[in-house]
């Protein structure tokens, strides 16, 4: 699929986290990131700039091929995939992730 803008492709990327599951491993994933880079800078200690990658990629693709069963929007949009993950993470943190599924079903019904 071809999004021209951010805006596009954000709906897309909700549709391929359907599973509450799935959006849970995404949020482990991206919350062990963070812990890594602030590790990193912390102990100043590069192993944890190499976890962090290895551990957000690995537990969200793992929701995607054993819960979703679809194939991670990273492979086919990597920049805007990453920006879409951390865009969840912070609805999920504050909240408002389901007003927004809700906000982007009652817009695909019209």
């Amino acid at each position: 699929m071809n999004f021209r803008t951010y805006g596009e492709f954000w709906p897309f990327y909700l549709s391929q986290h359907s599973k509450p599951s799935t959006r849970a491993w995404h949020f482990a994933g991206t919350a062990c990131v963070l812990l890594c880079l602030v590790l990193a800078v912390a102990s100043m200690n590069g192993w944890f700039l190499l976890a962090a990658p290895v551990l957000g990629y690995g537990l969200a693709w793992f929701s995607h091929f054993f819960i979703e069963g679809n194939k991670p929007a990273t492979f086919g949009h990597p920049l805007w995939s990453l920006r879409a993950d951390f865009h969840m993470f912070w609805l999920m943190l504050t909240g408002k992730l389901e007003k927004e599924l809700r906000r982007l079903r009652e817009r695909e019904a019209k």
